[in-house]
């Protein structure tokens, strides 16, 4: 009897042991390799305007009355081509915007003072005059809002 009483606290610790360590056991996770990220890289966006464009509009502002009542960088009669650049961004809806204003003027966005019509400039040369402005601020890049 005494060896039974010897023996049942050590197959009771045996037994014990044994059922723990089969249900702590720990099942492998499979875990699915992850295929490397794939870079989607997008073209950057065109240019909103060529260079031809843009030097053909400078030239045709030196030659018309554009510059009696703007300047570059400082106000006269009208805003200056630099805050008229930071207002509008470089997209196809501020061109049309600006365009309509060049060839039939224009009133009320930046004061009072009335912008005269200029039926004489093309819808096509106002594209090219106004795509020259808007590039002259480099912190308002081209978007593609319509």
């Amino acid at each position: 009897m005494k060896i039974i009483k010897l023996i049942t606290p050590v197959l009771f610790v045996v037994l014990t042991l044994s059922v723990c360590a089969a249900s702590a056991q720990v099942k492998k996770k499979v875990v699915a390799k992850k295929k490397p990220a794939t870079t989607v890289t997008k073209a950057p966006p065109p240019p909103f305007a060529t260079d031809a464009e843009i030097a053909d509009g400078k030239e045709m502002i030196s030659k018309s009355d554009c510059l009696a009542c703007h300047k570059i960088e400082e106000k006269l009669v009208g805003p200056a081509y630099t805050l008229i650049a930071a207002k509008y961004p470089q997209n196809q809806n501020s061109l049309d915007t600006l365009t309509k204003k060049i060839v039939t003027g224009g009133k009320g966005v930046w004061g009072q003072v009335p912008m005269a019509p200029h039926p004489n400039i093309s819808q096509a040369d106002a594209n090219k005059m106004i795509k020259y402005i808007l590039t002259l601020n480099t912190k308002n890049p081209s978007t593609s809002t319509k």
